[in-house]
């Protein structure tokens, strides 16, 4: 069975796009390609020395993700920070296909609606290619977290990159899958 939001995209998002920017050819009409979801550890200075706050990290991106996340490790040291080369500082995951789009359609419907405070997403946050990037400020937003549990809550950063040229056709893709942006 198909994600809701790849049969939207297939039975109404699909022929939305073609109609408002008249596509010759079907390939090019914009598309979802991936989902990266990062969690920085950032100034946790225990990150490099407690191994259990990675471990909960990679624990809490998992269950939010339903894929096991990658561990990010410091490319150089920097003294201020207090940060060696190789230290881990945080954890990644890619999700592309079926889970792309239920990670998706959970963001959408179940952990936005959560944050308190919320008037839509900004739409300054393109790339100028196509991609959007916006942060979250706290993971347990998602019905999967039990923050009794959590120790520590974690920020963590949510790009959607698409196949779109243009910051105009990924809003439009981006608005028809339902993403909530905010009115300017």
């Amino acid at each position: 069975m198909a994600p809701s939001l790849k049969v939207l995209y297939r039975e109404k998002v699909f022929q939305l796009l073609r109609d408002k920017f008249h596509y010759s050819n079907w390939l090019a009409i914009p598309r979802l390609q991936r989902i990266v979801i990062n969690l920085g550890l950032g100034r946790l200075s225990d990150a490099g020395k407690e191994i259990k706050v990675i471990e909960d990290a990679v624990h809490e991106v998992s269950i939010i993700c339903g894929q096991r996340p990658v561990i990010t490790r410091a490319r150089k040291s920097i003294a201020g920070f207090k940060l060696r080369e190789g230290v881990p500082i945080g954890c990644m995951v890619t999700l592309r296909g079926d889970r792309m789009y239920e990670f998706l359609d959970r963001l959408v419907n179940l952990a936005l609606p959560r944050v308190r405070d919320f008037r839509g997403l900004s739409t300054d946050s393109f790339d100028g290619n196509g991609n959007y990037t916006f942060g979250i400020k706290e993971h347990i937003i998602f019905p999967e977290i039990d923050y009794s549990k959590v120790e520590k809550q974690k920020g963590m950063n949510v790009t959607m990159v698409t196949t779109a040229e243009r910051d105009e056709e990924a809003l439009e893709l981006l608005k028809g899958l339902g993403m909530p942006f905010r009115e300017n």
